[in-house]
């Protein structure tokens, strides 16, 4: 099975209501399952007191530069559950440095910083599931 083709299904499943898809065709065998995150990303939101007018904080995160997940996956923030995470919030950042990694089909990606920087917070938690464009970390430009 072709990248496009998996390209294809992953998105006939972000259309859709499916939740699980197998697929076999000229002998390989794919299983894209999703799962609904709905009820756990409202009970997971902090709930935080606004000091700044909305203008400002509007503001203020236009100038900020988001890095999003480019596949669906699981998140994890350290290469494994024993080392430190590869960024923390605070921490510098060059282009090309590994800010984590997402889990697809039992791959390991890397997800590479795009600008120099500072990691102003982690956006996803730990071990959570991640769509393609969900935004996983904010950094300033330096």
């Amino acid at each position: 099975m072709e990248l496009e083709d998996l390209k294809g299904l992953i998105e006939l499943l972000k259309e859709t209501d499916i939740t699980e898809l197998q697929i076999e065709k000229n002998g390989s065998k794919v299983k894209i399952k999703r799962e609904k995150l709905l009820s756990s990303i409202e009970m997971s939101k902090p709930v935080v007191a606004q000091e700044k007018p909305s203008s400002e904080i509007s503001e203020e995160t236009q100038r900020l530069i988001t890095v999003t997940s480019p596949i669906v996956g699981t998140f994890y923030r350290a290469s494994s559950p024993e080392t430190e995470p590869f960024v923390q919030a605070g921490s510098r950042v060059k282009k090309g440095q590994v800010l984590c990694i997402i889990e697809a089909m039992k791959l390991m990606n890397e997800i590479e910083c795009e600008a120099e920087g500072v990691v102003v917070r982690a956006l996803v938690e730990n071990g959570q599931s991640v769509e393609y464009g969900e935004p996983l970390f904010l950094i300033e430009p330096v």
